[in-house]
């Protein structure tokens, strides 16, 4: 490869105990039909002691492709090493490969291709899973240009996609090697909302991500308090970069739903006490935050209401729900007023002890009742409005009994 050209795209490997599994991975790099001379491997070697890294220099000395090899001390985390091979980069385009994956053999000149003819700056290549699942929804077609808060790659937030280098080097962009996990989010997010466009490969599989055989997978990483953790980074910096309104409230549906919904699922139940309680109580602070009632207007009721739960405080209401749930018990649908307004009867509906709001249960997207598919009407809204102001009040009064003095508002009421 001439050293005076600028390659098309530098491919950064960060790699860590990989053996066997790199031999595919760098075998799909040199397949690229994009060609050899259009292409660089950065690949970071994050202290290995299974032969990565011995690995990695034969392959260098011997393919084709341009290769660097960096050996470093183990960092303890992927940012680490995708940091060392960016700041390395020299192509018009970086895609961080993870050592376990491959590619697609068109992948990197379909990618590149999308890319210089949309002038977007971050590319989505459909992925396939090899012995595990992967998220499907954004590929339901090609797409030069997606409206990044109404489509679905807010739920593909992984790293490994095709960036242009100028859009990083411009936001100085690096992965946070502060966060155990999630931070493959943080990046792609910023690289979303700050960028000149996001385009979607749907009709090619550029990407295989693999499940290991031994279990030892980056997504397995982290605690809890970790992933709160991560998950508040998110949030904040969705709140940084796009104003208070309905796109917000839209991005924000993925931190709630793909996150924290999960820290609240049905095996909350199986979990000791003192967890439960230190789950809800690093909740609280984002619910106050960030849940809207446009964010809640776009969730479904037997979703919305645990997170209702949860901004509420509630543990008790929270585990009588999550065992109705967990026990596959179809909600009665009620209809009431004059538009036959649909509402799903999960545990608590019409409490007034437990002060659970009607409109926390009103149907605002199609949802279901069992096998039954119930359709929201028109003012779908106005519904979860109604239903978040009440949470609020709730939680401000809960805050002013603690604090007589302290009576100013908390939330911004929508």
């Amino acid at each position: 490869m001439n050293d005076n050209l600028v390659p098309d795209v530098t491919v950064v490997v960060g790699a860590y105990e990989a053996m066997p599994y790199l031999v595919r991975c760098l075998e799909s790099v040199e397949a690229q039909t994009l060609g050899s001379d259009r292409i660089e491997i950065v690949a970071v070697d994050d202290g290995s002691t299974d032969g990565t890294g011995e690995y990695l220099e034969e392959f260098a000395a011997r393919s084709k492709v341009s290769t660097r090899v960096i050996r470093q001390a183990n960092s303890g985390g992927p940012s680490g090493p995708r940091n060392t091979g960016l700041g390395l980069a020299r192509g018009r385009y970086v895609f961080f490969l993870d050592a376990d994956d491959y590619f697609g053999e068109e992948a990197l000149e379909r990618m590149v291709a999308m890319a210089d003819r949309a002038g977007t700056d971050v590319v989505l290549g459909k992925m396939e899973g090899v012995n595990r699942t992967v998220a499907r929804s954004m590929f339901a077609r090609t797409q030069e240009r997606v409206d990044v808060c109404t489509s679905r790659v807010i739920f593909a937030l992984s790293a490994q996609k095709l960036y242009r280098r100028e859009l990083l080097v411009r936001l100085g962009l690096r992965f946070d090697e502060d966060l155990v996990t999630g931070e493959d989010a943080l990046f792609t997010m910023e690289a979303y909302l700050s960028g000149n466009g996001v385009s979607v490969i749907a009709d090619y599989v550029c990407y295989y991500l693999v499940r290991r055989d031994d279990g030892n997978h980056a997504t397995a990483r982290g605690s809890y308090p970790a992933r709160f953790e991560a998950l508040q980074a998110l949030m904040t910096l969705i709140a940084k970069l796009v104003p208070p309104g309905d796109k917000r409230d839209l991005l924000m549906v993925r931190p709630f739903t793909i996150g924290l919904l999960q820290q609240f699922g049905p095996g909350l139940l199986r979990r000791p006490e003192n967890e439960q309680r230190h789950k809800m109580e690093l909740a609280i602070p984002m619910m106050a935050a960030y849940w809207t009632s446009g964010v809640a207007g776009h969730i479904k009721v037997g979703e919305r209401l645990i997170l209702t739960c949860v901004a509420m405080g509630r543990l008790d209401l929270l585990k009588d729900v999550l065992e109705f749930i967990h026990a596959k018990t179809a909600p009665e649908v009620v209809h009431q007023g004059r538009a036959a307004r649909p509402y799903l009867a999960y545990p608590h509906f019409r409490d007034q002890q437990a002060g659970i709001p009607d409109e926390a249960y009103a149907v605002t997207v199609p949802d279901w009742s069992g096998s039954l598919r119930v359709m929201p009407p028109k003012s779908r809204p106005s519904l979860a409005r109604r239903a978040v102001r009440k949470v609020r009040r709730h939680i401000r009064s809960l805050r002013t009994e603690g604090n007589p003095r302290r009576g100013s508002r908390t939330l911004n009421d929508r």
